[in-house]
């Protein structure tokens, strides 16, 4: 059974061999920023556009990038040839290195790269087929503050407790509220709404994370003549909408049909989610030449 391969600053080893400093700042505080997308026929797919992002969010937090995107590209390259054949869930990691154990960002040197390459594990087709539900919730994150606003940033606590309260509930996913009570986007995932045949989603603020799928799907509903408006979601527009989704890398598009114990449209995945997910297969087989 494949299970991967991991590159630290350029040295690519089996991932049981994989090792970091306990004095990396990643590990003790979260200090890094990260990216994950992942293969279609052994290729990758938006891999520019995750390394560009992971560029903004190293800026936003003040890493320095320890290479230039082409020596990461190639590094994920080399990364994914030594882990073989299959399709591969790529995460990339760049933390602000070591140091002393302080608050002080001064004191890390180094800044650490990790490309970790993981057999994909996609969600079971029932989901998709069926629908999942969601809960909406209230989360506390580092990236709701205006200074981190914007970065992929690792220190993913709180969602990870939004994820397993939403789950003791028998949802999926959780959906994180602002402070205005408005929907932000998911744990790990963007949300649309779709209402008398238009599709809705978040307005780009603080404690959304614009994600790579999201901009496709917009492109891809572009595309086929599906009009997408970007504005404020409230718990009300989800609980009343036709039919709702999510996207992010390794979900594409799920469809959504329930909400807080309410059920959305039909209660079954729509026809709008499935031509928008079939919209999006187009464009990774476009760019990645699968037959996906």
């Amino acid at each position: 059974m494949a299970t991967g391969k991991v590159s630290i600053d350029g040295r690519v080893v089996d991932s049981g061999e994989a090792r970091v400093s306990v004095f990396d700042r990643g590990f003790l505080y979260g200090d890094s920023v990260f990216e994950v997308f992942r293969t279609y026929s052994g290729v990758p797919f938006a891999q520019r556009e995750h390394l560009e992002r992971l560029q903004r969010s190293a800026d936003r937090l003040m890493i320095p990038m320890p290479v230039s995107m082409e020596t990461l590209s190639s590094e994920v390259a080399a990364t994914l040839a030594a882990a073989g054949e299959g399709e591969w869930y790529v995460r990339i990691v760049v933390t602000r290195g070591t140091g002393p154990l302080t608050y002080d960002l001064s004191t890390a040197t180094a800044p650490l790269r990790v490309i970790i390459a993981a057999p994909v594990s996609v969600p079971p087709a029932e989901h998709y087929e069926r629908g999942i539900a969601v809960s909406l919730l209230h989360a506390s994150r580092p990236t709701d503050d205006e200074r981190a606003s914007g970065a992929k940033a690792s220190n993913y606590l709180a969602n990870l407790l939004a994820v397993h309260e939403a789950k003791q509930k028998g949802a999926q996913e959780a959906l994180v509220l602002g402070r205005r009570g408005q929907i932000l986007e998911g744990a790990s995932s963007n949300v649309f709404i779709v209402k008398d045949g238009k599709v809705r989603t978040p307005e780009p603020q603080p404690g959304i994370l614009v994600g790579i799928t999201r901009a496709t799907v917009i492109a891809a509903a572009a595309a086929a003549g599906i009009e997408v408006e970007e504005g404020e979601v409230r718990p009300e527009d989800l609980y009343g909408a036709d039919e709702a989704f999510l996207t992010s890398s390794i979900r594409e598009v799920m469809p959504v049909v329930a909400a807080d114990g309410r059920t959305i449209g039909s209660g079954a995945p729509g026809s709008l989610t499935k031509r928008l997910h079939e919209g999006y297969l187009r464009a990774v087989a476009q760019a990645t030449g699968s037959g996906v």
